[in-house]
């Protein structure tokens, strides 16, 4: 089965960057993906997934999650502020925060609740006008920036540049990380995982090795 086979992929790759068994977590990135696909992968006991649109997982896991069980879900894409509140709600993780606003508002509905997903900064390595994420010169203002709101800054995310070499990519987010002492690494995609783990990635998002082409839409 693919899940079988990216989660040896992924044990090897621990094994041959000389990491701990299960250091790194696999999201299977289900965005898109028709249901049968995604609850085949739940019938295999993964329970760990990301999602790109707020409206869409919002849609679509309260019923999985009632036949299957509790999951862990990451948003992986941009996170609009009106649409925070229902996000803070549904994650546990948010890998996007990559903006001013979007952190005073992700601190005012956690001192609300009580509570807040987990963050991870997006730094747009690639510095592409297009892409969302902060730039690898502000990274450091901007960590310093979501602690003073005691928002909880666990560690970076990147997408490298579709083209370019991604260890570079990789490598530029793990020396950013270091220096703001940032545990969390979400880097590495189904095509280029097992270089991010040798990197260093705590977080590799796998979605079409896992559940093949998405869908269009």
């Amino acid at each position: 089965m693919p899940l079988q086979e990216i989660t040896s992929a992924i044990a090897r790759a621990e094994a041959s960057a000389g990491r701990a068994p299960g250091s790194v977590r696999l999201i299977a990135v289900s965005k898109m993906q028709p249901l049968d696909r995604v609850r085949a992968v739940l019938d295999q006991g993964h329970r760990v997934f990301g999602e790109n649109r707020v409206q869409e997982a919002a849609g679509k896991w309260p019923d999985l999650m009632a036949h299957h069980g509790a999951v862990e879900l990451h948003l992986i894409g941009p996170l609009q502020t009106n649409k925070a509140r229902q996000a803070v709600e549904l994650f546990a993780a948010v890998q996007s925060l990559d903006r001013p606003k979007l952190a005073r508002t992700l601190a005012r509905l956690a001192q609300e609740r009580g509570q807040c997903p987990d963050l991870f900064i997006q730094i747009n390595t690639g510095e592409e006008p297009q892409k969302a994420g902060v730039a690898p010169a502000g990274a450091d203002a901007f960590v310093a920036e979501c602690r003073a709101m005691d928002l909880p800054v666990r560690g970076l995310m990147c997408i490298p540049p579709a083209g370019e070499e991604p260890s570079l990519h990789f490598a530029l987010l793990a020396k950013i990380a270091a220096r703001n002492g940032l545990a969390g690494l979400s880097m590495g995609m189904s095509d280029d995982f097992e270089t991010a783990i040798a990197q260093g990635a705590t977080h590799v998002r796998v979605g079409s090795a896992i559940f093949g082409a998405r869908e269009s839409g």
